[in-house]
Protein backbone atom coordinates (compact mmCIF):
# COMPACT_ATOMS: atom_id res chain seq x y z
CA UNK A 1 0.00 0.00 0.00
CA UNK A 2 1.16 3.74 -0.65
CA UNK A 3 1.87 5.59 2.25
CA UNK A 4 0.59 9.02 2.95
CA UNK A 5 4.33 9.65 2.69
CA UNK A 6 4.71 8.19 -0.79
CA UNK A 7 1.64 9.75 -2.27
CA UNK A 8 2.71 13.66 -1.15
CA UNK A 9 5.87 12.76 -2.91
CA UNK A 10 7.05 14.46 -6.49
CA UNK A 11 9.04 12.52 -8.39
CA UNK A 12 11.36 13.09 -10.96
CA UNK A 13 13.81 9.95 -11.58
CA UNK A 14 13.70 9.76 -15.64
CA UNK A 15 16.77 9.88 -17.28
CA UNK A 16 17.83 13.00 -18.51
CA UNK A 17 16.28 13.19 -21.50
CA UNK A 18 13.03 12.63 -19.44
CA UNK A 19 13.69 14.75 -17.20
CA UNK A 20 14.13 17.98 -19.51
CA UNK A 21 10.22 16.79 -21.28
CA UNK A 22 9.05 16.48 -17.25
CA UNK A 23 10.15 20.28 -17.05
CA UNK A 24 9.11 21.68 -20.49
CA UNK A 25 5.55 20.07 -19.45
CA UNK A 26 5.42 21.05 -15.66
CA UNK A 27 5.77 24.72 -16.98
CA UNK A 28 2.97 24.56 -19.77
CA UNK A 29 0.71 22.54 -17.23
CA UNK A 30 1.86 25.17 -13.79
CA UNK A 31 0.63 27.90 -16.04
CA UNK A 32 -2.57 26.35 -17.41
CA UNK A 33 -3.61 25.40 -14.10
CA UNK A 34 -2.75 28.82 -12.72
CA UNK A 35 -4.48 30.90 -15.27
CA UNK A 36 -8.05 30.88 -13.90
CA UNK A 37 -5.49 31.17 -10.20
CA UNK A 38 -4.58 33.95 -10.73
CA UNK A 39 -7.66 35.82 -9.51
CA UNK A 40 -7.65 33.53 -6.19
CA UNK A 41 -6.46 35.03 -2.78
CA UNK A 42 -3.28 33.05 -2.34
CA UNK A 43 -0.97 33.86 1.02
CA UNK A 44 1.79 36.19 0.94
CA UNK A 45 5.55 34.35 1.65
CA UNK A 46 7.97 35.68 3.44
CA UNK A 47 11.24 33.36 3.64
CA UNK A 48 13.72 34.32 5.80
CA UNK A 49 16.86 32.58 6.26
CA UNK A 50 20.51 33.16 8.20
CA UNK A 51 23.56 31.42 7.11
CA UNK A 52 25.42 28.79 9.27
CA UNK A 53 22.73 29.08 12.11
CA UNK A 54 22.74 26.11 14.12
CA UNK A 55 19.08 24.61 15.78
CA UNK A 56 20.64 24.77 19.07
CA UNK A 57 21.41 28.54 19.13
CA UNK A 58 18.08 30.19 20.00
CA UNK A 59 16.31 30.38 23.35
CA UNK A 60 13.23 28.53 22.75
CA UNK A 61 15.32 25.43 21.85
CA UNK A 62 16.82 25.66 25.08
CA UNK A 63 20.01 27.42 24.26
CA UNK A 64 21.23 29.22 28.04
CA UNK A 65 23.63 31.93 26.66
CA UNK A 66 21.73 33.50 23.84
CA UNK A 67 18.79 36.45 23.75
CA UNK A 68 16.53 35.69 21.18
CA UNK A 69 12.96 37.27 22.45
CA UNK A 70 11.49 37.61 19.23
CA UNK A 71 11.85 34.08 17.64
CA UNK A 72 10.96 32.67 20.81
CA UNK A 73 7.89 34.85 20.45
CA UNK A 74 7.57 33.71 16.91
CA UNK A 75 8.26 29.87 17.95
CA UNK A 76 4.95 29.97 20.16
CA UNK A 77 2.60 31.08 17.03
CA UNK A 78 4.89 28.43 14.30
CA UNK A 79 4.81 25.02 13.47
CA UNK A 80 8.46 24.89 15.17
CA UNK A 81 10.28 21.84 12.63
CA UNK A 82 12.53 20.67 15.73
CA UNK A 83 13.81 17.81 13.19
CA UNK A 84 14.59 19.99 9.91
CA UNK A 85 18.05 18.94 8.68
CA UNK A 86 20.22 20.22 5.90
CA UNK A 87 21.49 16.96 4.04
CA UNK A 88 24.01 18.82 2.50
CA UNK A 89 24.77 21.07 4.75
CA UNK A 90 27.00 23.22 2.99
CA UNK A 91 25.59 27.31 1.28
CA UNK A 92 25.08 26.65 -2.27
CA UNK A 93 23.64 22.91 -2.21
CA UNK A 94 20.83 23.82 0.37
CA UNK A 95 20.28 27.21 -1.72
CA UNK A 96 20.08 25.07 -4.93
CA UNK A 97 17.82 22.65 -3.47
CA UNK A 98 15.78 25.50 -1.44
CA UNK A 99 14.33 26.52 -4.82
CA UNK A 100 14.25 23.80 -7.06
CA UNK A 101 13.06 20.93 -4.89
CA UNK A 102 15.34 18.81 -6.09
CA UNK A 103 18.22 16.82 -4.05
CA UNK A 104 21.81 18.16 -4.78
CA UNK A 105 23.07 15.27 -7.53
CA UNK A 106 19.79 15.74 -9.46
CA UNK A 107 20.59 19.45 -10.32
CA UNK A 108 23.94 19.72 -9.74
CA UNK A 109 24.70 21.38 -6.57
CA UNK A 110 26.52 19.73 -4.51
CA UNK A 111 29.36 22.23 -3.60
CA UNK A 112 29.80 26.13 -3.20
CA UNK A 113 30.27 28.45 -6.26
CA UNK A 114 29.35 26.34 -9.22
CA UNK A 115 26.22 28.08 -11.18
CA UNK A 116 22.56 26.63 -10.64
CA UNK A 117 21.12 25.57 -14.25
CA UNK A 118 18.12 26.76 -15.26
CA UNK A 119 16.41 23.64 -15.82
CA UNK A 120 13.61 22.63 -13.06
CA UNK A 121 10.96 25.01 -12.55
CA UNK A 122 12.34 27.38 -9.82
CA UNK A 123 10.53 28.40 -6.40
CA UNK A 124 10.25 31.87 -7.94
CA UNK A 125 8.73 30.76 -11.38
CA UNK A 126 6.34 28.16 -9.68
CA UNK A 127 5.04 31.31 -7.62
CA UNK A 128 5.24 33.61 -10.73
CA UNK A 129 3.25 31.33 -12.44
CA UNK A 130 0.40 31.43 -10.12
CA UNK A 131 -0.08 35.86 -10.09
CA UNK A 132 2.95 36.76 -7.61
CA UNK A 133 5.31 39.30 -7.68
CA UNK A 134 8.65 37.56 -6.34
CA UNK A 135 11.63 39.13 -5.08
CA UNK A 136 14.91 38.23 -3.88
CA UNK A 137 16.82 40.14 -0.87
CA UNK A 138 21.02 39.35 0.08
CA UNK A 139 23.44 36.79 -0.24
CA UNK A 140 22.49 34.61 -3.57
CA UNK A 141 25.26 32.57 -3.93
CA UNK A 142 24.16 30.09 -6.91
CA UNK A 143 25.66 32.05 -9.79
CA UNK A 144 29.67 30.29 -9.81
CA UNK A 145 31.18 33.30 -11.88
CA UNK A 146 32.62 35.33 -8.77
CA UNK A 147 31.52 36.29 -5.54
CA UNK A 148 31.44 39.96 -6.63
CA UNK A 149 29.98 39.79 -10.15
CA UNK A 150 26.99 41.02 -11.17
CA UNK A 151 23.97 38.61 -11.84
CA UNK A 152 21.93 39.07 -14.95
CA UNK A 153 18.15 38.69 -15.22
CA UNK A 154 18.55 35.17 -17.07
CA UNK A 155 20.20 33.90 -13.90
CA UNK A 156 17.97 34.87 -11.05
CA UNK A 157 15.68 31.82 -11.36
CA UNK A 158 12.61 34.11 -12.14
CA UNK A 159 13.04 36.47 -9.15
CA UNK A 160 11.67 40.41 -10.22
CA UNK A 161 12.71 42.85 -7.40
CA UNK A 162 16.34 42.25 -6.94
CA UNK A 163 19.09 43.32 -4.41
CA UNK A 164 21.79 40.81 -4.33
CA UNK A 165 25.53 39.92 -4.05
CA UNK A 166 26.69 36.46 -4.99
CA UNK A 167 28.51 36.01 -1.68
CA UNK A 168 30.32 38.34 1.00
CA UNK A 169 30.87 38.05 4.78
CA UNK A 170 32.01 41.95 4.91
CA UNK A 171 28.83 42.94 7.06
CA UNK A 172 30.22 46.17 7.36
CA UNK A 173 31.02 46.59 3.84
CA UNK A 174 28.87 45.11 1.91
CA UNK A 175 27.65 45.67 -1.81
CA UNK A 176 24.77 44.73 -3.90
CA UNK A 177 23.61 44.92 -7.48
CA UNK A 178 19.97 45.57 -8.37
CA UNK A 179 18.96 45.46 -12.44
CA UNK A 180 21.91 46.82 -14.06
CA UNK A 181 26.27 46.36 -13.23
CA UNK A 182 25.91 49.36 -11.04
CA UNK A 183 27.54 48.67 -8.05
CA UNK A 184 25.54 49.56 -4.44
CA UNK A 185 27.15 49.01 -0.60
CA UNK A 186 24.35 48.64 2.19
CA UNK A 187 24.27 51.51 4.55
CA UNK A 188 26.08 49.83 8.02
CA UNK A 189 25.51 46.50 9.31
CA UNK A 190 24.23 44.85 5.73
CA UNK A 191 21.28 42.33 7.83
CA UNK A 192 19.65 45.06 9.46
CA UNK A 193 19.76 47.63 5.69
CA UNK A 194 18.57 44.41 4.02
CA UNK A 195 15.62 43.88 6.56
CA UNK A 196 14.63 47.49 6.33
CA UNK A 197 14.85 47.20 2.10
CA UNK A 198 12.43 43.90 2.94
CA UNK A 199 10.15 45.95 5.08
CA UNK A 200 9.85 48.68 2.46
CA UNK A 201 9.05 45.53 -0.29
CA UNK A 202 6.17 44.94 2.18
CA UNK A 203 4.71 48.20 3.00
CA UNK A 204 5.04 49.24 -0.82
CA UNK A 205 3.54 46.32 -2.36
CA UNK A 206 -0.32 46.16 -3.68
CA UNK A 207 -2.34 44.57 -1.55
CA UNK A 208 -4.72 42.90 -4.34
CA UNK A 209 -1.33 40.82 -5.37
CA UNK A 210 0.23 38.12 -3.32
CA UNK A 211 4.02 38.15 -3.54
CA UNK A 212 7.32 35.74 -2.46
CA UNK A 213 9.92 37.53 -0.65
CA UNK A 214 12.82 35.49 0.48
CA UNK A 215 15.60 37.74 2.75
CA UNK A 216 18.68 36.06 2.69
CA UNK A 217 21.13 37.15 5.63
CA UNK A 218 25.19 36.48 5.53
CA UNK A 219 25.30 36.37 9.71
CA UNK A 220 25.87 34.58 11.78
CA UNK A 221 28.42 32.39 9.86
CA UNK A 222 31.88 34.12 10.56
CA UNK A 223 33.48 36.50 11.11
CA UNK A 224 31.94 36.41 14.24
CA UNK A 225 33.29 39.58 15.87
CA UNK A 226 31.98 41.97 13.33
CA UNK A 227 28.04 42.29 14.76
CA UNK A 228 27.28 46.07 15.70
CA UNK A 229 28.51 47.24 18.85
CA UNK A 230 25.65 47.20 20.82
CA UNK A 231 25.03 43.06 20.56
CA UNK A 232 28.63 42.23 20.67
CA UNK A 233 28.55 44.14 25.14
CA UNK A 234 25.84 41.70 26.05
CA UNK A 235 28.25 38.93 25.61
CA UNK A 236 31.11 37.84 27.75
CA UNK A 237 33.03 35.38 26.47
CA UNK A 238 33.83 33.88 30.33
CA UNK A 239 30.04 33.42 30.90
CA UNK A 240 29.67 31.29 27.60
CA UNK A 241 28.13 27.57 29.04
CA UNK A 242 29.65 25.28 26.64
CA UNK A 243 28.27 22.25 24.77
CA UNK A 244 29.22 19.41 26.84
CA UNK A 245 31.28 17.65 23.61
CA UNK A 246 33.59 20.89 23.35
CA UNK A 247 36.52 19.34 24.15
CA UNK A 248 38.58 21.56 26.89
CA UNK A 249 41.82 22.24 24.50
CA UNK A 250 38.73 24.46 22.94
CA UNK A 251 36.83 25.92 25.40
CA UNK A 252 38.34 29.34 25.41
CA UNK A 253 38.43 29.78 21.93
CA UNK A 254 34.84 28.31 21.60
CA UNK A 255 33.75 31.18 24.09
CA UNK A 256 35.20 33.64 21.85
CA UNK A 257 33.65 32.80 19.30
CA UNK A 258 30.21 32.11 20.44
CA UNK A 259 30.27 35.21 22.30
CA UNK A 260 30.27 36.66 18.70
CA UNK A 261 28.01 34.73 17.04
CA UNK A 262 25.21 35.43 19.62
CA UNK A 263 25.94 38.43 18.97
CA UNK A 264 25.45 38.32 15.40
CA UNK A 265 22.12 35.99 16.44
CA UNK A 266 20.57 38.80 18.49
CA UNK A 267 21.02 40.96 15.85
CA UNK A 268 19.02 38.82 13.84
CA UNK A 269 16.41 38.67 16.51
CA UNK A 270 16.14 42.23 16.09
CA UNK A 271 15.47 42.35 12.33
CA UNK A 272 12.92 39.30 12.87
CA UNK A 273 10.71 41.57 15.41
CA UNK A 274 10.81 44.28 13.02
CA UNK A 275 9.59 42.05 9.85
CA UNK A 276 6.86 40.91 12.48
CA UNK A 277 5.68 44.28 12.94
CA UNK A 278 5.57 45.62 9.67
CA UNK A 279 3.38 42.29 8.71
CA UNK A 280 0.82 43.38 11.54
CA UNK A 281 1.13 46.42 10.81
CA UNK A 282 0.19 46.31 7.00
CA UNK A 283 -2.47 43.72 8.62
CA UNK A 284 -1.19 40.98 6.71
CA UNK A 285 0.35 38.92 9.14
CA UNK A 286 -2.80 36.23 9.00
CA UNK A 287 -2.16 35.78 5.26
CA UNK A 288 1.13 35.87 4.92
CA UNK A 289 3.67 32.21 5.17
CA UNK A 290 5.85 33.50 7.15
CA UNK A 291 9.51 31.07 7.58
CA UNK A 292 12.22 31.50 9.68
CA UNK A 293 15.44 28.92 8.92
CA UNK A 294 19.20 28.40 8.31
CA UNK A 295 20.87 26.98 5.19
CA UNK A 296 23.01 24.79 7.50
CA UNK A 297 24.72 24.99 11.20
CA UNK A 298 28.14 25.51 12.56
CA UNK A 299 30.23 23.41 14.12
CA UNK A 300 31.63 25.89 16.83
CA UNK A 301 34.23 23.60 18.32
CA UNK A 302 32.16 20.79 19.27
CA UNK A 303 33.88 17.57 18.49
CA UNK A 304 36.74 19.58 18.24
CA UNK A 305 35.44 20.83 14.31
CA UNK A 306 34.72 23.81 12.94
CA UNK A 307 32.05 25.32 10.37
CA UNK A 308 30.09 22.92 8.41
CA UNK A 309 29.79 20.00 5.57
CA UNK A 310 30.12 17.08 9.12
CA UNK A 311 27.04 14.93 9.63
CA UNK A 312 27.18 16.30 13.16
CA UNK A 313 24.07 17.69 14.92
CA UNK A 314 25.65 21.10 15.31
CA UNK A 315 26.47 21.41 10.84
CA UNK A 316 23.49 19.35 10.08
CA UNK A 317 20.28 20.55 12.21
CA UNK A 318 18.94 23.99 12.04
CA UNK A 319 15.67 26.11 12.73
CA UNK A 320 12.87 25.92 11.14
CA UNK A 321 9.45 28.17 12.21
CA UNK A 322 6.35 28.28 9.89
CA UNK A 323 3.30 30.48 11.00
CA UNK A 324 0.42 30.76 8.44
CA UNK A 325 -2.38 31.98 10.91
CA UNK A 326 -5.44 31.60 8.34
CA UNK A 327 -4.92 27.93 7.46
CA UNK A 328 -2.50 26.70 10.63
CA UNK A 329 -4.31 28.66 13.82
CA UNK A 330 -2.40 31.31 15.84
CA UNK A 331 -1.27 28.36 18.54
CA UNK A 332 2.03 27.18 17.49
CA UNK A 333 3.18 23.26 17.87
CA UNK A 334 6.12 20.91 17.63
CA UNK A 335 6.56 19.23 14.52
CA UNK A 336 8.77 16.09 14.70
CA UNK A 337 9.26 15.01 11.12
CA UNK A 338 12.27 15.27 9.36
CA UNK A 339 11.99 17.78 7.08
CA UNK A 340 15.06 18.05 4.64
CA UNK A 341 15.96 20.84 2.25
CA UNK A 342 14.59 19.15 -1.17
CA UNK A 343 10.67 19.42 1.02
CA UNK A 344 10.56 23.11 1.47
CA UNK A 345 10.10 24.20 -1.85
CA UNK A 346 7.05 21.65 -2.56
CA UNK A 347 5.71 22.25 1.31
CA UNK A 348 5.43 26.21 0.69
CA UNK A 349 3.78 26.00 -3.14
CA UNK A 350 1.33 23.42 -1.38
CA UNK A 351 0.59 25.57 1.87
CA UNK A 352 0.33 28.64 -1.12
CA UNK A 353 -2.48 26.50 -3.10
CA UNK A 354 0.13 26.86 -5.96
CA UNK A 355 0.76 24.03 -8.47
CA UNK A 356 4.21 22.04 -7.90
CA UNK A 357 6.06 21.30 -10.51
CA UNK A 358 6.96 17.88 -11.91
CA UNK A 359 10.47 18.21 -11.32
CA UNK A 360 10.45 18.41 -7.67
CA UNK A 361 11.89 15.90 -5.61
CA UNK A 362 10.99 16.98 -2.27
CA UNK A 363 7.80 16.08 -0.67
CA UNK A 364 4.79 18.30 -0.07
CA UNK A 365 3.96 17.97 3.84
CA UNK A 366 1.10 20.64 3.29
CA UNK A 367 -1.88 18.37 3.35
CA UNK A 368 -0.73 16.59 6.16
CA UNK A 369 -0.04 19.70 8.05
CA UNK A 370 -3.21 21.62 7.20
CA UNK A 371 -5.00 18.38 9.22
CA UNK A 372 -3.30 18.78 12.25
CA UNK A 373 -1.01 15.81 11.72
CA UNK A 374 2.46 15.47 11.39
CA UNK A 375 3.63 13.89 7.95
CA UNK A 376 5.50 10.45 8.65
CA UNK A 377 9.05 10.42 7.38
CA UNK A 378 11.42 7.51 8.01
CA UNK A 379 15.00 9.53 7.58
CA UNK A 380 16.58 12.17 5.58
CA UNK A 381 19.66 11.92 3.58
CA UNK A 382 22.67 12.87 4.38
CA UNK A 383 25.73 13.57 2.18
CA UNK A 384 28.86 15.39 1.70
CA UNK A 385 30.11 14.31 -1.95
CA UNK A 386 33.58 15.89 -2.41
CA UNK A 387 35.12 17.30 0.75
CA UNK A 388 36.24 20.71 -0.07
CA UNK A 389 37.02 24.30 1.58
CA UNK A 390 37.00 24.33 5.21
CA UNK A 391 37.12 20.74 5.30
CA UNK A 392 39.95 19.25 3.01
CA UNK A 393 41.00 15.63 3.13
CA UNK A 394 44.07 16.84 4.80
CA UNK A 395 41.74 17.79 7.53
CA UNK A 396 39.91 14.56 7.59
CA UNK A 397 37.27 15.43 4.98
CA UNK A 398 35.80 12.43 3.70
CA UNK A 399 32.87 11.82 1.53
CA UNK A 400 29.86 10.23 3.18
CA UNK A 401 26.57 9.45 2.62
CA UNK A 402 24.05 8.94 5.58
CA UNK A 403 20.82 9.36 7.02
CA UNK A 404 18.99 11.16 10.15
CA UNK A 405 16.25 9.72 11.89
CA UNK A 406 13.79 10.59 14.97
CA UNK A 407 16.71 8.67 16.73
CA UNK A 408 19.80 7.66 14.98
CA UNK A 409 22.21 9.30 13.00
CA UNK A 410 23.97 7.08 10.77
CA UNK A 411 26.57 7.52 8.15
CA UNK A 412 29.09 5.53 5.87
CA UNK A 413 32.63 6.24 3.96
CA UNK A 414 33.54 4.66 0.44
CA UNK A 415 35.66 2.13 3.20
CA UNK A 416 32.17 1.38 4.69
CA UNK A 417 30.50 1.75 8.15
CA UNK A 418 31.83 5.32 10.10
CA UNK A 419 29.16 6.69 12.61
CA UNK A 420 26.09 5.47 14.57
CA UNK A 421 24.80 7.57 17.06
CA UNK A 422 21.46 6.97 19.16
CA UNK A 423 20.94 10.80 19.48
CA UNK A 424 18.02 9.65 22.64
CA UNK A 425 20.75 8.19 24.68
CA UNK A 426 23.16 10.41 23.38
CA UNK A 427 21.64 13.65 22.53
CA UNK A 428 25.91 15.39 22.37
CA UNK A 429 26.95 12.57 19.96
CA UNK A 430 30.15 10.87 21.94
CA UNK A 431 29.63 7.76 21.61
CA UNK A 432 30.30 6.11 18.53
CA UNK A 433 28.07 2.57 18.43
CA UNK A 434 28.72 1.83 14.93
CA UNK A 435 30.92 -1.27 15.87
CA UNK A 436 28.97 -2.15 18.92
CA UNK A 437 27.38 -5.23 18.54
CA UNK A 438 24.41 -4.15 20.74
CA UNK A 439 23.48 -2.00 17.99
CA UNK A 440 24.30 -4.21 14.70
CA UNK A 441 20.81 -4.94 13.92
CA UNK A 442 20.37 -1.33 13.72
CA UNK A 443 23.05 -0.36 11.79
CA UNK A 444 21.94 -2.67 9.51
CA UNK A 445 18.51 -1.13 9.70
CA UNK A 446 19.98 2.21 8.82
CA UNK A 447 22.37 1.10 6.16
CA UNK A 448 19.47 -0.62 4.20
CA UNK A 449 17.71 2.71 4.67
CA UNK A 450 20.70 4.47 3.15
CA UNK A 451 20.88 2.34 0.69
CA UNK A 452 17.38 2.98 -0.94
CA UNK A 453 17.57 6.56 -0.58
CA UNK A 454 20.73 6.50 -2.82
CA UNK A 455 18.75 4.40 -5.40
CA UNK A 456 15.73 6.79 -5.29
CA UNK A 457 18.56 9.54 -5.65
CA UNK A 458 20.47 8.19 -8.43
CA UNK A 459 23.45 8.02 -6.38
CA UNK A 460 25.87 5.73 -7.16
CA UNK A 461 28.61 7.05 -4.35
CA UNK A 462 31.27 7.86 -6.50
CA UNK A 463 34.23 8.69 -5.33
CA UNK A 464 34.22 12.73 -5.03
CA UNK A 465 37.34 13.10 -8.00
CA UNK A 466 35.27 10.83 -10.13
CA UNK A 467 32.12 12.48 -9.45
CA UNK A 468 33.76 16.12 -9.90
CA UNK A 469 34.97 13.98 -13.79
CA UNK A 470 30.96 13.38 -14.36
CA UNK A 471 30.13 16.68 -14.00
CA UNK A 472 33.33 18.64 -15.18
CA UNK A 473 34.05 20.71 -12.01
CA UNK A 474 37.27 21.75 -12.02
CA UNK A 475 39.09 22.25 -7.89
CA UNK A 476 42.02 23.81 -6.75
CA UNK A 477 44.30 21.97 -4.45
CA UNK A 478 41.83 22.23 -1.40
CA UNK A 479 38.98 20.42 -3.75
CA UNK A 480 37.44 24.02 -4.03
CA UNK A 481 35.89 25.74 -7.09
CA UNK A 482 37.81 28.51 -7.41
CA UNK A 483 35.49 31.66 -6.78
CA UNK A 484 37.33 35.09 -7.61
CA UNK A 485 36.24 36.81 -10.99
Amino acid sequence: MTSPTEMDRRGFLGTAAAGAALTALSRTNTARANEGAKMTKHPNLVFVFGDQWRQQATGYAGDPNVITPNLDRLAKESLNFTNAVSGCPVCTPWRASFLTGQYWLTCRMFMNDVCLPDKAVSLAEAYHDAGYDTAYIGKWHLDGHGRSAFIPRERRQGFQFWKVLECTHNYNHSDYYGDDPEKHTWEGYDAIAQTREAQRYIRDHPKDKPFSLVLSWGPPHAPYQTAPEQYRKMYDPARIVLRPNVPEAWAETARQELAGYYAHITALDDCVGDLLKTLDEEGIADDTIFVFTSDHGDMLRSQGMTKKQKPWDESIRVPFLLRYPAKLGKAGRTVSTLLNAPDIMPTLLGLSDVTIPASVEGMNFAPTLLRGKDPEVEGALLMCPQPFGQWPRSDGGVEFRGIRTARYTYTRTLEGPWLLYDNETDPYQVTNRVNDPAYQAVRERLDAMVQRKLKETNDDFLPGPELLAKYGIEVDATGTVPYAP
